[in-house]
């Protein structure tokens, strides 16, 4: 037995550290964790891999599956398949099951496993291309929305929406995406909110991810804050807005679009049966002047965070939630800079017209 102890030692003091072939599903790892081989009898490698792809690996999500196939080799390899990362993109995002958004997806360059590396991450670094004024380069000429609400863990709401961007109408206009039509409506769960403890509830329970796909670039990410950042119920309607939010930047220092917000806004009504309605689900882009962007300026700042670089992390609501107050924070800072420099110019303006008045009238009195 002794022996045996001390063989085993052994051989775990001869484990080969060896990097992950594939670098987005890597990316979830802990950096604790490593690929390791351990050419002993009492692996992992043991169990049937039957038994690890229908029993195990179909119980994990995401996140739990990339740290375990970066336990081994062997997991690496099992954990590849691409029907695993299909079946968790579905439970995760079942607006990923749309036939436009399978395929656009099976032409990511690891599949759905790509996909998900993408898109799960709630924290960017973008990739700056100089000046915003400037045209960058490969600015996506079709953009997909795939959304999906949940209220206490049940989906509520789910759609799928692409948006021509090559149009002159398109880049000149105010950037907006609209999931629902004015006079549309979809119904819920969700008890209308005569008690503020309801919208209590909603700022609590209600969940929303807003995939953003380039299908040409074969790039993904998710604009929303996944827990919203503000409930406000309207005083007189009684309509309720939820708000998610994320935080791009990437532009000029000290330009108005060095940090954007990209903002959707959940509105939900009562009806007659004592249910809420979803009535509007939008997507807008406002910039730290608290203009919204065109089509052509939301593009390049959506390319940037498509092309950036995601941020593993446990904390992802908060973080992004820590963006946003950041965001918010430097938007008052600046307008408090812009009022004291108009007031500084309206102070100069009334003394140079006070100072010019007097002259003339100085020269009338003695002329």
């Amino acid at each position: 037995m002794q022996n045996a102890l001390l063989q085993t030692r052994k051989g775990s003091k001869t484990m080969a550290t060896t990097s992950s072939a594939s670098p987005p599903l890597s990316a979830f790892c802990s950096p604790a964790i490593t690929i390791v081989d351990q050419n002993n009898a009492s692996t992992i490698s043991t169990v049937h891999q039957d038994i690890i792809e229908t029993h195990i690996f179909t119980r994990l999500d995401g996140p739990t599956l990339a740290s375990a196939s970066c336990a081994s080799t062997h997991l690496h390899a099992l954990a590849s398949q691409e029907n695993l990362w299909t079946d968790i993109c579905h439970s995760t995002w079942p607006s990923t099951t749309s036939s436009r958004v399978r395929h656009v997806i099976s032409n990511f360059h690891n599949g759905p496993r790509s996909f998900f590396s993408d898109a799960f991450p709630l924290t960017i670094e973008p990739v700056s291309f100089g000046n915003s004024s400037e045209n960058p380069p490969d600015l996506p000429t079709e953009i997909i929305s795939a959304v999906d609400i949940y209220y206490k863990k049940e989906q509520i709401f789910s759609k799928v929406v692409e948006t021509e961007t090559v149009s002159a109408w398109f880049k000149c206009s105010p950037f907006r995406v609209d999931l629902l039509d004015p006079k549309e409506a979809v119904s819920t769960r969700i008890p209308n909110p005569d008690k503020d403890d309801t919208c209590r509830d909603l700022e609590e329970d209600m969940e929303l991810s807003w995939i953003i796909i380039d299908p040409i670039g074969k790039r993904a990410m998710n604009l929303s804050s996944q827990r919203p950042v503000n409930v406000h119920r309207h005083w007189l309607s009684g309509e309720v807005q939820v708000k998610f939010a994320s935080v791009v930047g990437g532009g000029g220092i000290g330009a108005a679009t060095e940090l954007v917000q990209c903002g959707v806004v959940v509105t939900c009504g009562g009806s007659a049966k004592g249910e809420m309605h979803v009535r509007e689900v939008s997507l807008q882009l406002e910039d730290m002047d608290g203009m919204y962007l065109n089509g052509r300026e939301s593009l390049v700042m959506l390319r940037r965070g498509l092309a950036g670089k995601r941020r593993r992390g446990k904390k992802r609501e908060s973080e992004r939630k820590k963006e946003v107050e950041e965001f918010l924070e430097r938007k008052r800072e600046r307008k408090e800079r812009k009022m004291r420099r108009e007031g500084t110019l309206d102070t100069l303006c009334v003394a140079f017209g006070v100072s010019a008045f007097a002259s003339s009238l100085l020269f009338l009195l003695f002329r």
